[in-house]
């Protein structure tokens, strides 16, 4: 995935986004239909369905915000599936935007460019770089709105799941509404597929929907929902260590001992041929064209780096950038201590993932990366096999594993914080500590986000959307869990409170010193460590209660 390495040159704003009538003012003129057609179908008692339909309004009020280069990405992929033979589909480079996803997502490109045709036949056109008129604005902004259908479903299926001993009276008290919003009405998600632009949200869709599938012990759908969606986007091998090692356990093996260890004689070597069957089935129908035609090397940019690692972090960039710069610039040259004749340049783009050597950090290697991330997965997994707890016993590990790559991967996205965020929203609404677990991760891993959103206009709009979140989910949770002890100690609210202040001092203060063209990174790089702080507290936190949790269920399994 390239879009994480593009951020850089997103300077080039979208006439589009600068319309008048755009942005804070045009949320606010048109903010009353949202509460109206809200109003509407919750007094119908339809409240799934009126939520829905106000954050799908949402989404409408944002297409005329700016959008990222990841809008000329996929209008180019649109093109290259639209007017090219499929033997030339990953050989295409008349762009720098190539098509870098696996097939069955070139294949949704293919479906969306039939459609496009209606719209603007230009736009088609491969030659027609950075193209974007009016009418290529509205689909491609509505072609997002329109396949998070499957998302709405899905979180609609998540619903089903929720315990519901809890509930309140209150419509608003009960778990399965709080999960609702939580899901549908993500901060996250909002501003990086209808603000910065991409097809996230029916992925995750898939992705929640093969969850609800296991908790509804309809294992083999689950199985099959993941294998498409991997075949989707490679960044979901994240988190395949939970589903292999979950179905294998709970599948495969179709009885316990008394004690809850597995009982080896009960293998169902039935039930591991068809989970085979169904990861080999959905291979070659996403990959049998390609290999017919000898191009499959051409669905991933490199051969000799792991596709689920091929993502930019901006964390070890910017550092590499500004801070060795400074520091061979200002003191090291001064003072001697580094030779100029010895400096590597940097061999990085705006666009396009490259490696590069640190001039004073350590350069770190994907194989290092590998082995860090491998070894964060290990005790989730492993817990997961010896001290099972059900399918939110699967869920905790499929969050570690999203979090640990996350943590420890070489070149992951911001946005990738989100593979981690969506799933912890089921738990939250469960346990009073994984709740907890949640609005740490959740605020934190949102306001990591910021970043992505740097125009002036957008500014009031990820404040307001990112509070308007950010206290409904505090409120509710602690409504929810009222009869419990605090969510928050006296060090957790005092950091959270912290991004406040971090927040007026990036936005408003610092573009106003002297700092900001000597010490430009400063802004990125206090909010890239606090935000880390926090995730890995999250992170940290969530292992501790997955490793002393107790196990459940030593019944025998259906």
């Amino acid at each position: 995935m390239r879009a994480a390495a593009r951020e850089p040159s997103l300077r080039r704003l979208s006439p589009h986004a600068r319309e008048p009538g755009c942005g804070s003012s045009w949320l606010r003129a048109r903010g009353a239909a949202v509460m109206a057609a809200l109003g509407f179908a919750t007094g119908s008692g339809n409240w799934f369905s009126a939520l829905a339909l106000g954050v799908t309004l949402l989404k409408c009020l944002l297409i005329p915000t700016y959008h990222s280069t990841d809008f000329e990405v996929h209008r180019n992929w649109l093109a290259i599936t639209h007017s090219l033979p499929i033997s030339q589909w990953y050989y295409e480079a008349t762009s720098e935007w190539t098509l870098d996803y696996p097939p069955f997502f070139a294949w949704f490109e293919y479906a969306l460019s039939h459609v496009a045709k209606y719209f603007d036949q230009e736009m088609l056109n491969v030659h027609n770089l950075n193209y974007s008129s009016s009418r290529t604005l509205l689909f491609q902004r509505f072609s997002v709105i329109f396949t998070d259908v499957l998302f709405v479903y899905a979180v609609h299926e998540c619903c089903k799941c929720v315990d519901g001993k809890k509930a309140g009276k209150e419509l608003t008290e009960k778990p399965k509404f709080i999960l609702s919003v939580l899901l549908l009405w993500n901060f996250g998600l909002l501003i990086v597929d209808h603000i910065h632009f991409q097809y996230n949200g029916f992925l995750f869709g898939l992705m929640l929907l093969s969850i609800a599938r296991l908790f509804q012990k309809r294992h083999v759908e689950g199985a099959l929902l993941f294998a498409v969606l991997l075949h989707f986007k490679h960044i979901y091998l994240y988190v395949a260590p939970a589903y292999g090692i979950y179905l294998l356990r709970s599948y495969c093996f179709t009885a316990n001992k008394p004690d809850g260890s597995i009982r080896w004689n009960s293998f169902s070597f039935v039930r591991l041929t068809s989970l085979g069957l169904i990861v080999f089935l959905v291979s070659a129908l996403s990959l049998g064209p390609f290999l017919a035609l000898e191009i499959i090397m051409w669905c991933y940019p490199s051969p000799t780096v792991n596709p689920a690692l091929m993502y930019v972090d901006p964390y070890k960039e910017f550092l590499n950038i500004y801070i060795s710069k400074t520091l061979n610039n200002q003191h090291g040259l001064e003072l001697k201590l580094l030779d100029p004749n010895k400096i590597p340049k940097a061999s990085m783009t705006s666009g396009l993932v490259q490696q590069f050597q640190h001039t004073v950090l350590p350069s770190v290697t994907p194989l290092a990366t590998l082995i860090c991330t491998l070894m964060a997965i290990l005790p989730s997994v492993f817990c997961l096999w010896f001290k099972p707890q059900g399918p939110r016993g699967f869920l905790r590990c499929l969050i570690l594993c999203a979090l640990s790559s996350f943590l420890f991967g070489w070149h992951v996205h911001e946005k990738a914080i989100l593979l981690a965020v969506l799933p912890m929203s089921l738990l939250s609404v469960g346990k009073a500590g994984d709740a907890s677990i949640f609005l740490i991760l959740t605020t934190t891993g949102h306001y990591s986000l910021f970043p992505l959103l740097f125009t002036a206009p957008e500014l009031p709009i990820k404040i307001l959307l990112m509070l308007l979140f950010t206290i409904y989910s505090i409120s509710s949770l602690k409504t929810l869990f009222r009869k419990e002890k605090p969510l928050f100690n006296w060090m957790e609210t005092f950091y959270l409170l912290g991004l406040g202040p971090l927040e007026v001092f990036c936005e408003f203060v610092f573009p106003f010193t002297s700092w900001k063209l000597k010490y430009p990174f400063i802004p990125l790089l206090l909010t890239s460590v606090y935000c880390a702080v926090g995730i890995t507290y999250a992170w940290f936190k969530l292992y501790v209660s997955v490793l002393t949790d107790p196990p459940v269920g030593k019944t025998k399994k259906q």
